[in-house]
């Protein structure tokens, strides 16, 4: 058992490198780092948000959130608006630059998703994604016993 639970680890290990060099080409591509991605995809999610909102969702300071914001205001991806019902907060809110580059994660990845399980039976995808869960939720008991 543990020569195919390491082989199953070692696929694992390569698909997550092979999902880093892909993000890696996309931010080479987009010009956009990973958390700034990130930080586009909630918008994407969740629509104007305020700052705070985006540190909890993305699990990062405010501080952390601020600096992203930035460097999103700075690009031309993001505005910083004012809170339409609360004076003391700022909406985070995507432009029309943003919005393009929302959309455009959106499609490409929807269309990864198309290329890696489009051929893929129903029963074995759903197979396979109860695995998933199950390992990650493994992963993160073990990540939370390890702290």
């Amino acid at each position: 058992m543990e020569s195919r639970a390491t082989s199953v680890l070692d696929k694992l290990l390569l698909l997550s490198s092979l999902m880093s060099t892909d993000l890696t080409r996309f931010e080479q591509e987009s010009g956009l780092t990973t958390a700034r991605t990130h930080l586009l995809w909630v918008l994407g999610l969740s629509g104007p948000s305020t700052q705070q909102a985006l540190a909890a969702a993305l699990d990062v300071t405010p501080r952390n959130v601020t600096g992203l914001v930035d460097g999103l205001v700075g690009s031309g991806h993001v505005t910083r608006e004012p809170h339409p019902t609360d004076r003391r907060a700022i909406l985070v809110t995507p432009t029309a630059r943003g919005c393009r580059a929302i959309d455009d994660l959106r499609s490409s990845h929807a269309d990864l998703a198309v290329q890696l399980f489009g051929d893929v039976p129903d029963t074995r995808l759903t197979t396979f994604e109860s695995t998933l869960d199950e390992t990650i939720a493994t992963f993160r008991r073990l990540m939370e016993e390890a702290t």
